[in-house]
């Protein structure tokens, strides 16, 4: 007789119970924005689910309603600004702590990555009373400065993680054939950490764009920005325009990601 196996070969469970987990899980993620699409184009006057019925009237709003648009304008000056400037301080910077050893070097990094750390109400509450003897509230300085504060964290995290993936024999070879500190950097260092630089600027770009809290508190009554006007739209309407304009936003995101994707790989930009 054939002896019985010592053990059995038990059931692989564990892989279809994690899949549908994390169906579950993209179904729980993804059913806020689905709802806020749908809704869109309720023809409904009030935010309500289910839809009463279908229109596009809220989109044909919303080039006509000057609260969103006032507030795209300041929106669109503050963000690409602030873009520039937390690349334009945030690259040297991380340069300079993946570079060079100081004693103080873990604690200044600590220092450029704190306000990922301190809530956002916080550090605005903090801005209003700096920027008030200043005269710095309601104007764009005010506001580019806030944004900085919260959006150079990102440029520097992503561009100290491209340099410690990189391989730096290639500077030292260039420099050895005779090329100068900016040429290493311009033909050699920036592409080799452009991944993570320009990650760290779509990053930036977004979360300036999306920033409500500091720029009501620094701004709200000068230079409302398109969050702080969205949130005073809801305060005093309630009807499906705000879920037109989310959508338009989202799908601003999503265009964003996927030109990021096709011109470099989304993957090897946040590596």
């Amino acid at each position: 007789m054939a002896e019985a196996p010592l053990f059995k070969p038990k059931l692989k469970v564990g892989k279809p119970l994690f899949g549908i987990l994390v169906f579950l899980m993209y179904v729980f993620l993804s059913a806020p924005l689905l709802i806020v699409f749908i809704v869109s184009f309720d023809s409904n006057q009030f935010l309500s689910f289910p839809p009463q019925g279908f229109t596009f009237k809220w989109y044909e709003l919303l080039p006509k309603e000057t609260t969103f648009m006032n507030g795209l304008r300041i929106s669109l000056i503050v963000a690409p600004i602030v873009t520039l400037i937390v690349l334009l301080i945030g690259v040297p910077a991380a340069l300079a702590l993946d570079r060079f050893e100081f004693k103080a070097k873990g604690a200044l990094q600590s220092f450029f990555l704190s306000p990922l750390l301190i809530p956002s109400i916080v550090l605005a509450l903090g801005l209003v009373l700096l920027f008030s003897p200043l005269r710095l509230t309601n104007t764009y300085a005010g506001i580019v400065i806030g944004h900085v504060a919260i959006t150079f964290p990102f440029v520097v995290r992503t561009t100290l993680m491209s340099l410690a993936t990189s391989d730096t024999s290639c500077e030292a070879a260039a420099r050895i054939l005779g090329a100068n500190s900016w040429t290493v950097f311009r033909r050699i260092t920036l592409p080799i950490i452009q991944p993570g630089v320009i990650a760290g600027g779509v990053i930036a770009f977004i979360v300036s764009f999306d920033e409500a809290v500091i720029s009501l508190f620094v701004a709200e009554s000068g230079l409302p920005t398109l969050p702080v006007n969205v949130l005073r739209y809801v305060e005093n309407q309630a009807d499906a325009a705000v879920a037109a304009l989310s959508v338009i936003l989202i799908l601003f995101s999503l265009v964003v990601v996927v030109i990021v994707e096709r011109v470099m790989g989304l993957r090897k930009a946040l590596r």
